[in-house]
């Protein structure tokens, strides 16, 4: 049997741990959702009460099929789970991940949250798994995704047109941005500079 390339793993900041989903989460995703009614957003996937066990369902699913990594959030210092976060599309051949179906409460959004999440996840991809590209997609109305993502240092591939169809039915174009492993040096940096401002 092949052995798994993402394992459960929890990942320790300052401002928040990252740690592996699990049923326990679901009372408190619900409740970090409802902090802004995310789920009313329709360029996001934020899960509602109605489809938080489906979203956790899909998570393990893919999760077992080593093609997923899922996190929730864990604001350290109120020990509340204030979001999700997770890796996905992984391809252990190519040795890349993309990372998304990201989202915090409201109250913690424009904090250190991001930047901090996304400063762990993308060392452990590429300082653990050895990736050689680090993948963020987002809904092209999603403006305030795209900026945060090219604000990480991640610079844009491409807009994939009519690329899928969005939770209410329509053909959703996809922004692609990417961080490759000979930049990841210079992006740990500036991250690690901007948390310490």
């Amino acid at each position: 049997m092949e052995t798994k390339w993402l394992n459960e793993t929890t990942l320790q900041g300052d401002t928040v741990t990252l740690l592996p989903l699990s049923l326990k989460h679901r009372d408190s995703l619900v409740e970090a959702a409802k902090d802004g009614k995310l789920w009313e957003l329709w360029y996001t996937s934020v899960p509602s009460e109605k489809e938080i066990d489906i979203y956790i369902e899909t998570a393990f699913q893919q999760y077992e099929k080593d093609s997923s990594l899922p996190f929730v959030v864990l604001h350290n210092k109120t020990q509340k789970i204030i979001g999700s976060t997770r890796f996905l599309n992984a391809n252990s051949k190519v040795k890349r991940v993309e990372i998304g179906s990201t989202w915090y409460a409201k109250s913690f959004q424009r904090t250190a949250v991001n930047t901090e999440c996304k400063l762990l996840l993308l060392q452990y991809a590429f300082e653990k798994l050895n990736c050689v590209a680090v993948e963020f997609r987002t809904h092209f109305h999603n403006h305030k995704s795209r900026k945060a993502i090219a604000n990480l240092g991640a610079k844009q591939d491409g807009i994939l047109r009519n690329h899928t169809i969005d939770k209410v039915g329509n053909l959703r174009d996809t922004v692609v941005f990417s961080i490759l492993n000979s930049e990841w040096n210079v992006v740990k940096t500036a991250l690690s500079h901007r948390l310490n401002q």
